[in-house]
């Protein structure tokens, strides 16, 4: 049902410092609320690089700040601009504080990190607090292993931020899958706060085919690494089992993601080259057809993969990432307790086998539908619900005043 939100704005900061996850999200929830909400418009501020490569629907836009990729050791660095990071973050900083003061939202909705990248988010949610923009911040139904978290967030900032700065805490996942801030010994005022959603659903486009362009086998096995810049032991080992049994059930399309390192890429369509029933790509803006006519899944275990999974209700087998969170990981175990998918944790070598086994029972693997929960879907039904009694109750946009700002 379309409702009326009379010139109402949402500004949606992604920080994204590695892959596509955190963009995809904030995406799927801008293109629900505008589609619910008549008169509504969503900016969302991103450091993607490839944040203009999707398609947006109308009262979404987008600005892309510069960008900073996280190293595998956990530091940073600048991802387009031959410049120091500081100077990179101070040039985020900005462009961050100068949107929301000109773009002048209603709600600010934060993904994952409560201060930004490096706290580039904390002069703006201190200017948006002394006006009338409700501030949410938005968490992945898992963040981290606890010990791990606490030593991020052991500076005392974070908390307080949840504590003093933030209206609400959404939570896109079920309280009954897993807590992401479990073990961290929050108070009263931020358990408050959080309001579990259910999971993301995603929706198809109009046009549901597949790319006339795309030569691939039926039925077909979808492998995907979704940003790709830590896939490749995972491709490598699904490739050395097709290179290894040539009697697999099932063809295979890998999509390898825009940011994987190119000497590894380049060698991965190499090897392809000499196998006829596996084709590769390296990027698919519309990865959700993809995935929702192929016949099952080999995957990591990012949030929005998993969303997928349960939307289009695939067999899935998920290889998650190990390093250098364990969120992957914690998501991926849970999963399989509840009987969504099965699991491969890569931590005993990569026996060719092993895979090659795994990939002959994915077929006949049990469809997620079989386990899935009352309400695990329902997230983009909650947020719709939530922003509508944020919005619903605040004043029009052109209204307020920001002149003291």
């Amino acid at each position: 049902m379309v409702e009326a939100l009379r010139s109402k704005r949402i500004l949606i900061y992604s920080h994204d410092t590695f892959g596509l996850g955190h963009l995809r999200r904030c995406r799927t929830i801008a293109h629900s609320l505008v589609e619910r909400f008549k008169g509504l418009t969503v900016l969302i501020l991103s450091g993607s690089p490839i944040i203009g490569n999707f398609d947006y629907r109308a009262r979404v836009d987008f600005i892309r700040i510069p960008g900073v990729i996280k190293l595998y050791n956990g530091d940073y660095t600048s991802l387009g601009l031959h410049i120091d990071l500081k100077d990179t973050l101070s040039i985020r900083e900005s462009i961050i504080r100068h949107t929301a003061r000109t773009f002048a939202p209603d709600l600010l909705l934060v993904d994952k990190e409560p201060l930004g990248l490096k706290g580039e988010m904390t002069n703006t949610l201190e200017m948006l607090k002394s006006t009338n923009t409700r501030l949410v911040l938005g968490l992945r139904d898992v963040m981290d292993e606890p010990r791990l978290l606490k030593r991020e967030w052991s500076n005392g900032k974070v908390i307080a931020a949840m504590e003093d700065i933030y209206d609400e805490i959404w939570v896109y996942g079920r309280e009954d899958f897993v807590d992401p801030l479990d073990n961290m010994d929050l108070s009263p005022v931020i358990q408050d706060k959080m309001f579990y959603t259910g999971y993301l659903p995603r929706q198809l486009p109009k046009d549901r085919e597949l790319p006339k362009s795309l030569d691939v086998q039926e039925p077909y096995m979808l492998v995907t690494t979704g940003g790709g810049g830590d896939g490749m032991a995972m491709i490598d080992w699904v490739l050395r089992a097709y290179e290894s049994d040539d009697q697999l059930p099932l063809a295979a399309l890998i999509v390898l993601g825009p940011f994987m390192p190119h000497e590894e890429r380049d060698a991965f369509i190499e090897r392809c080259r000499e196998l006829d029933r596996v084709n590769i790509i390296t990027f698919d803006s519309r990865l959700e057809v993809l995935m929702a006519n192929s016949a099952c899944v080999v995957s990591m275990a990012g949030y929005n993969t998993f969303c997928e999974i349960l939307s289009y209700d695939k067999p899935a087998l998920v290889i998650p990432r190990m390093e250098p969170r364990m969120e992957q990981l914690i998501r991926a175990v849970r999963a399989e307790e509840l009987g969504l998918l099965n699991v491969l944790i890569p931590d005993n070598g990569l026996d060719t086998e092993i895979m090659a086994d795994a990939l002959r029972k994915l077929p006949y693997q049990e469809k997620p539908s079989k386990a899935l929960r009352p309400g695990m879907l329902d997230g983009l039904d909650s947020i719709g619900t939530m922003a509508r009694r944020i919005l619903g109750n605040g004043i029009d946009a052109e209204e307020r005043q920001f002149a003291e700002l």
